[in-house]
């Protein structure tokens, strides 16, 4: 009986959300010095972006956001693209194995004019 109650109690800890969470969910880091109004995230096998995963709230300098998907996507090559609040200007990378990445880390360097990516 103390083996149901315990095993009983180790499901209960465990919510929902997190049983639903998908394995390609990452944080984005926005340290690029500006705001990010858009982001979005489609499989590599498609040649149009899905919808703006953030939705209408924008992404600050130096914010945080988790990007979740839901359990269903077992596809782990996605490509990533975020557009820029002040002048519509974009970056994309391709690729990406979210199964194997936790964190997108977004910086601009101003010097040469160009946006790049870390993933851990």
């Amino acid at each position: 009986m103390k083996k149901v109650l315990f095993a009983a109690a180790i499901l209960t800890a465990f919510s929902s959300a997190a049983f639903a969470q998908g394995r390609q969910d990452f944080v984005l880091v926005n340290k690029t010095g500006y705001e990010i109004s858009e982001v979005y995230v489609s499989t590599t096998k498609t040649s149009n972006w899905e919808e703006n995963v953030i939705g209408k709230n924008s992404l600050d300098d130096g914010d945080t956001r988790t990007i979740r998907f839901n359990n269903v996507d077992k596809t782990c090559m996605w490509d990533l693209k975020v557009v820029y609040e002040e002048d519509d200007s974009s970056a994309v990378w391709k690729d990406i194995n979210l199964c194997k990445t936790s964190k997108v880390t977004i910086r601009y360097n101003r010097k040469t004019d160009t946006t790049s990516a870390t993933f851990d």
